[in-house]
């Protein structure tokens, strides 16, 4: 069996691995900065162009609440990439349609929601009025990464499906 777009997956290969090491860079700048804002407020505030208010509490804690989430979201990230980095080894090898990928599929969907639920956490925490007079987070919702949620735990059962299929033929012939 030939393979269609071999230099598409040697590209799609180092690209997330690639993002894997990036990911990884950003959890440690974004804990680096939590740190750094527990140590030097005074410091570390101003350098990064937020001007703190007078009685500036609520929106000293807004902010370290966003990092958390920043944080908590690097390893959620990390299960993402290397899940679809697998997935892209599996293709490679010219043997998508194992039940492993089905599996990997459904972790990154419940993944991508827990980003998505993050991601909310992130407005609710902007709405407030105290981080909102401090930062100016251009946040927004969007439908379309629930709908690639819906997606991926629908493309996780066809895998899942799929594999299990070609293994009932393989066991009848």
């Amino acid at each position: 069996m030939s393979r269609p777009y071999p230099g598409a997956l040697t590209i799609s290969h180092r690209v997330l691995r690639t993002l894997v090491v990036l990911n990884v860079v950003y959890g440690l700048g974004i804990l680096g900065l939590l740190v750094a804002s527990l140590i030097a407020p005074g410091w570390l505030f101003p350098a990064l162009g937020v001007r703190l208010a007078g009685d500036s509490g609520a929106g000293l804690l807004g902010m370290r609440l966003i990092m958390v989430v920043g944080i908590a979201s690097a390893p959620i990230a990390h299960v993402i990439l290397t899940r679809l980095l697998a997935i892209v080894d599996t293709v490679r090898a010219g043997d998508p349609f194992v039940v492993e990928n089905g599996v990997r599929l459904q972790t990154i969907a419940w993944s991508v929601l827990g980003l998505e639920l993050l991601h909310l956490v992130v407005g609710a925490i902007a709405a407030s009025s105290a981080v909102s007079e401090q930062l100016d987070l251009d946040w927004s919702f969007s439908i379309t990464p629930w709908i690639a949620v819906l997606l991926l735990f629908v493309l996780a059962r066809v895998f899942d499906h799929g594999a299990r299929m070609r293994a009932e033929l393989e066991g009848t012939v």
